[in-house]
């Protein structure tokens, strides 16, 4: 079993805040003049999901999720 979280971005609903970023930047990034968001890493480790669940729960857009995909 793996001791990562999967992060999804979904970049039709965000709007660039950039309050990803501050929380989690080595996960988020928000390039210059950029329209949305961009994930640097798929995966966090355990250390990162509490700031993972502050960052989902911050992001006014809702725009950011964790666990994988609905099937």
């Amino acid at each position: 079993m793996s001791d990562q979280t999967v992060v999804r971005l979904d970049s039709v609903r965000c709007r660039s805040y950039g309050i990803c970023t501050s929380i989690l930047p080595d996960v988020f990034d928000l390039p210059a003049g950029a329209p949305a968001a961009v994930l640097l890493r798929h995966e966090v480790d355990a250390d990162d999901v509490d700031d993972l669940a502050e960052a989902v729960r911050a992001c006014p857009a809702q725009a950011i999720l964790q666990g994988p995909e609905p099937t």
